[in-house]
Parts: C-alpha cells; structure tokens; sequence
C-alpha cells in the first residue's frame, strides 16, 4: 500500500464534502476540469480583497504589489517546467489558446507554405487538430496523421515511416503529452529528438501532463509547451505557453492592444519585449497567481507521489470493472490519468446517466477527440479520470456503480 495520506489530501477540497443526487460525491472527472483545493481558493480570494489591481505600469501601491504577484507567478511557473527564462513564459487563456496563438504567429511568419506537412497524432484533442487544420487552409499546407495502433498507442514504425514519407517537408509536429481520451503517454523525447533531425519545430499539449507529471521542456526540448490552469487545480481562463526565447522573439504578435507595445504612434508602432509581446490587453491576474499557487500545492504533495498514488487507483479501476460482462478497455495498460471503456450493447451516456444518480461524476462522449473514436468504431466512451484527491472509496463506489447500471440497462 502508498503511504501517500489521501485523506488528509481529501480534506484540503471543500467540494468533496458535497452531495450529488443525495450520496457523497466521487469525482472522477478530472480530465475535464479539476476540482480547487483550499490553498488556491485563498488565494484568490486574497487577491480579490487585498491586491486587486491592474498591473505593470501603476505607481500606486496596489498596482506594485499585483504586479510583483504576477510575476512571482511566473518566475515560479519557469521553475517549474524548468524553462531557461521567465521571458519563455507567456500567459494563455488555456492550453487551446496557445496553440491558436502558436499555430497563428507561424502562418503570420511566413515559416509556413504551400506544400509544407504538419504532422498530428490520432490521439489528438480538437484543440491540437482544428488550429492546425485553419493553418493549413490559410498556407496551402497539408496536415498528415501519425495513426495508433489497438491499443491506442504510437508505433515507432508508424513515426518513422511518417519522417521518411515527409522528409524535407515536415514543418510542425503537434503532439499530446498525454491523450485526454485514452491515458496514453506518448514517448516524446525520442519523437521530439526525431522530429528535430527532420528539421521539424515540434508543438506539446502538455494540459493532461502537468497535472499528473514532472515536465522539463529543457529535457524534453520542446520548441513550445502548453498547459491549462484548470486541469491542474487552478482556475479556468488561465494557461500557459512555454517557447524557447528565440523561436519567440522571431514570431510576431498575435493580437494587438495595451502591453504588447512599446511604442504607438500613428506612422507606425513598435513591439514589447518578451513575453509581453505576446500578453495584449489587462491580462488574467487573479488566475496567474492562482496557478502558481496550485503548482506550490502539487509540489508539496510532490508529483512522483501524486502520480504513484494515481497510477495505483487507475489499476484498481481497471481490475474490478473488467469482471463486467461485455467490457472494454481502451487504451495500454500504462495509461496515466484516465480510464476509458465502454460495456458492449449499452451506450455510453445511458450508462453514465445511470452512474451519475449514484454520486458518481463521470465523462461520457467523443472527449473532443472525434477522429479518434471514428478509429476505433465508436461513438464515444465513459472515462473516469483521476486526481490527487481520489481514493479506494472512489473506484470501489465506481465499479459498484458501473454494475448496478449494467444490470439496469440489459
């Protein structure tokens, strides 16, 4: 057994003291969103009452302390991922906006043009693919896809094969850390090491990584990673994009406003350095605080153990749900994170219908990953996805509850 204290971890999320349909809450949902712990509801809630100013250019004393604030945030979020630089730290709206704003600035730039390839994965959220489909459109790029195998994982072969079919072509690989749908971690370093020989930038939608994960872009050599506030217990409207100092510095802005500006005038105007380059208008200061504050959270905890204990309940799940009748398994059996699977003649979201009138918060659907499902014949799954905070309660109330439903259902 983990001597990781769950319960003393349970205790810091007030909404776990919640009834759903008149039973306790399980929260298996994380994928989606991840519930708050106290450290970060406070402070937000101190930002709010004592700080709450705009940033950067104030000489009062609030404005001083709220930007000190945020860029502390920074500075701590650098550490985190091991960035070279604060300035490779550039506050998103979420991990989508900063593909949108990496996928934007490259067709801004001119580094992309007709005939070029942009590689995806199968195992790719909509948010890796559509941005990179409108760039494509825009430049006359063709997008191709690095397909999954039964298991839901990448064949080496398949890459390679990918690397040699696009050789002098490949531009961008965009490329999940860990997929949203399945739980699949993907071996970056070796595709990213690979993708750089073929002359490739390589893009990394870290959003169900950080949660789970110790990521070091440094290590990794990710030319660009983003991550979400909200799946790594911090607030929505918050995210994150690292890119390596050059590559920004040669992108030009993505949107225009305050910040991003160094000087206006009506003959011409001249950008910020970075990262403000890339942060126009009143930026989410609450949530940049909030986020560091969570990252504090995980680090306390420490990530390997985090990650252990979680492992430890995915396993769990995996074994008492596949004495189900008719079950399947989606995904390898390493996954991290997530736990897909659907019960043979029942559909999903009748199924997770059933499971939520029991407490029991459950992801039913495509996951935003259409092209995905359409690999495997299915319309979607139920995915429990899992936190710091879940315990042996969670998965045995979860598997009691997938079975009265089944029973129900047939």
């Amino acid at each position: 057994m983990s001597s990781y204290d769950v319960s003393a971890v349970r205790s810091s999320f007030p909404i776990l003291q919640h009834e759903v349909h008149g039973k306790p809450l399980v929260y298996l949902d994380n994928a989606a969103t991840s519930q708050k712990p106290e450290a970060v509801l406070e402070v937000s809630r101190h930002y709010y009452e004592r700080l709450n100013s705009n940033i950067h250019r104030g000489t009062h004393h609030l404005a001083q302390e709220a930007t000190a604030a945020h860029e502390n945030a920074r500075e701590l979020i650098a550490r985190h991922l091991n960035a070279s630089s604060a300035e490779e730290i550039i506050f998103t709206g979420g991990a989508t906006d900063g593909i949108n704003l990496i996928s934007s600035t490259l067709g801004y730039s001119g580094k992309i043009s007709p005939g070029d390839i942009i590689a995806i994965s199968n195992l790719e959220h909509h948010s890796n693919t559509v941005p990179w489909q409108m760039l494509c459109d825009r430049s006359g790029a063709v997008l191709e896809v690095i397909p999954v195998t039964e298991q839901g994982a990448i064949d080496p072969a398949d890459f390679d094969h990918l690397l040699e079919k696009t050789s002098g072509r490949l531009k961008v690989l965009a490329l999940t850390h860990i997929s949203n749908a399945f739980g699949t971690i993907l071996p970056l370093a070796q595709m990213i090491e690979s993708a750089h020989r073929a002359g490739a930038l390589v893009v990394v939608d870290g959003a169900q990584a950080v949660p789970h994960l110790s990521v070091d872009v440094q290590k990794l050599d990710a030319d660009f990673y983003v991550f979400s506030g909200h799946k790594v217990y911090a607030p929505t409207g918050i995210g994150v994009l690292y890119g390596k100092h050059s590559l920004l510095e040669e992108l030009p802005p993505w949107r225009g406003g305050g910040e991003m500006i160094r000087k206006v005038s009506y003959d011409g105007t001249t950008f910020n350095d970075l990262p403000y380059k890339f942060e126009a208008g009143t930026p989410n200061i609450e949530g940049a605080i909030a986020l560091a504050a969570a990252l504090n959270f995980l680090n306390e905890l420490g990530l390997q153990n985090v990650s252990n204990h979680e492992n430890e309940m995915i396993r769990r799940a995996a074994d008492a749900l596949t004495s189900i009748r008719g079950l399947a398994l989606y995904g390898p059996s390493d996954r991290s994170g997530s736990l897909s699977f659907n019960i043979d003649g029942i559909h999903h979201y009748d199924l997770g219908t059933l499971v939520d009138k029991m407490g029991i918060a459950v992801r039913t659907g495509h996951h935003c990953c259409q092209p995905l499902m359409n690999r495997f014949g299915i319309t979607g799954t139920l995915r429990a996805s899992f936190g710091c905070f879940n315990n042996e309660d969670d998965v045995d109330r979860l598997a009691e509850a997938v079975e009265k439903g089944v029973e129900m259902l047939r």
